[in-house]
């Protein structure tokens, strides 16, 4: 993600976005430095119009969330019945049915 976050900011400085400019960039955050992502990333962003891309990407609606992001509420609330039941500790009935099995 960094080599990412490098080229944006060269994009924003109005630098050209070089595999040199990158580990500079790099380098100068105390990262350390993949050749081959380097190329990689250098070599995927030539072909892109950043200024297009971020235009594209500020317009889609917040609704494009995922359908899974809704689970976590419901999954939060089970984990607090859980965490109240653990707090309360074992009923009457589950202590006695433990004593019972003991002895007979």
């Amino acid at each position: 993600m960094e080599y990412i976050y490098a080229s944006l900011l060269l994009h924003a400085a109005k630098k050209d976005i070089t595999e040199d400019a990158i580990k500079a960039v790099l380098n100068a955050a105390g990262v350390e430095v993949d050749e081959v992502r380097v190329k990689a990333v250098a070599a995927a962003l030539k072909e892109v119009n950043i200024d297009e891309v971020i235009k594209n990407a500020a317009a889609m609606p917040v609704a494009a969330v995922p359908a899974g992001g809704q689970a976590a509420p419901q999954e939060s609330k089970k984990e607090e019945k859980k965490e109240e039941e653990e707090k309360k500790g074992p009923s009457d009935e589950e202590i006695a049915g433990g004593l019972a099995s003991l002895f007979g």
